[in-house]
C-alpha cells in the first residue's frame, strides 16, 4: 500500500513544482496529483505541455516523492452530449499525461448529475465505450468515487455500476468523509466491493443525518445541496476503527496496487500540521488493523 498526501491545501501558496518538495518536507513518500490549474484542471482541457509533465516528473524525482495517483475531474458522465464528448478528449489528454508520468492508478467521479440519473448513466457507458480499449490498452486502474451530488452516490449502487463495465482495469474509490451520502452502512461497501476498493481518501466528517436530520440547516428548506466536509481524523463522525479494520479485513494494507490518500481541505491554514498529524495518526492506524503476517 502507497500512502500519499493530496497536495490541494498548498496549490494556492506553491507553484505546481514546488508541490513535491513541500510532500516530502512533510513526511510522504507519495503524492496524488488532483485538478491544478497548470497540469489538469477540473472539467476543462488539460493544460500542460509534454515539457511541463517532464518538469513535473523531475521535480518528484529530485524530491523523493513518488505520484500514486492521478485525479483528473471531468464532465464524462455529463448529460450533456457536447460535454461528455469535450471530456472523453480531455481523458484521452489526461491518460496519456498518467503514462507519461510513469503513473498506472487514475481516481475520478462519475461526474454526471443526480437529477438525470437516467441520462447520466447513458453517458458514462457511452465514455466507456470509447475510454475503455485506451485505460485496458495503457494498463492504467481507474478507480472511481461515487461522489455526494452525483448521479449515483450510494455505495452499492456505485459497484454495481462501475461492475457493469465488465473490466478488471475499473475499480473503486472509498472517501470516508462521502460515507453518510453511501447509503450508511460502510462494512457493507467494503465486503460487497471487495478487491475493487483500491484507493482511499481519509479525511472526516460530520454526519448529515443526526439530530433528525437538524445537524445542518439550509434556507428554504428542502434545498437540493449536499454537505459534507473534509477535516482531519477525529473532528467528525467517522468510526475509524470500522473504517481501518474494515480495510484490513479487505487485505488492503498488504496489496502492493492500493493507494490511501489523507484528503484534508478543511484547514488550510494549518495545513502543514494537518498533514503531519494524518500521516502519523493513518500510520497508527494501519499497524493497529494490519495483519501480523503480512
Amino acid at each position: 500500500m502507497k500512502v500519499a498526501l493530496d497536495p490541494t491545501p498548498f496549490h494556492h501558496d506553491y507553484s505546481l513544482l514546488e508541490l513535491p518538495r513541500v510532500v516530502a518536507d512533510l513526511g510522504y513518500e507519495y503524492l496524488q496529483l488532483t485538478p491544478h490549474v497548470d497540469m489538469v484542471p477540473f472539467f476543462n482541457h488539460p493544460k500542460a505541455d509534454d515539457a511541463l509533465v517532464t518538469e513535473f516528473r523531475k521535480a518528484c524525482a529530485s524530491a523523493g516523492v513518488g505520484i500514486a495517483s492521478v485525479l483528473p475531474v471531468l464532465r464524462w458522465s455529463g448529460p450533456d452530449e457536447d460535454a461528455r464528448e469535450a471530456a472523453v478528449r480531455y481523458w484521452k489528454r489526461a491518460i496519456q499525461i498518467t503514462v507519461d508520468l510513469g503513473v498506472n492508478v487514475m481516481n475520478t467521479e462519475f461526474s454526471g448529475r443526480p437529477e438525470k440519473a437516467e441520462e447520466s448513466e447513458r453517458a458514462f457507458y457511452r465514455s466507456m465505450e470509447e475510454l475503455l480499449p485506451i485505460i485496458e490498452r495503457e494498463g492504467i486502474d481507474v478507480l472511481i468515487d461515487p461522489h455526494p451530488d452525483d448521479f449515483v452516490e450510494d455505495g452499492l449502487a456505485a459497484i454495481r455500476t462501475i461492475r457493469g463495465v465488465n473490466s478488471k482495469n475499473l475499480g473503486m474509490v472509498i472517501v470516508a468523509c462521502h460515507q453518510f451520502h453511501m447509503g450508511g452502512d460502510l462494512p457493507a461497501v467494503m465486503e460487497a466491493a471487495g478487491d475493487m476498493v483500491r484507493l482511499v481518501h481519509v479525511a472526516d466528517t460530520m454526519d448529515h443525518h443526526r439530530s433528525h436530520g437538524l445537524r445542518y440547516i439550509t434556507n428554504p428548506p428542502g434545498n437540493a445541496v449536499r454537505v459534507h466536509q473534509h477535516l482531519k481524523i477525529g473532528d467528525g463522525d467517522v468510526n475509524w476503527d470500522e473504517f481501518f479494520g474494515g480495510l484490513g479485513k479487505l487485505g488492503f494494507y498488504d496489496r502492493d496496487n492500493t493507494v490511501m490518500v489523507s484528503s484534508v481541505f478543511a484547514e488550510n491554514e494549518n495545513a502543514h500540521e494537518v498533514s503531519r498529524y494524518q500521516r502519523e495518526t493513518m500510520n497508527d492506524y494501519v499497524a493497529k488493523y494490519t495483519s501480523p503476517n503480512s
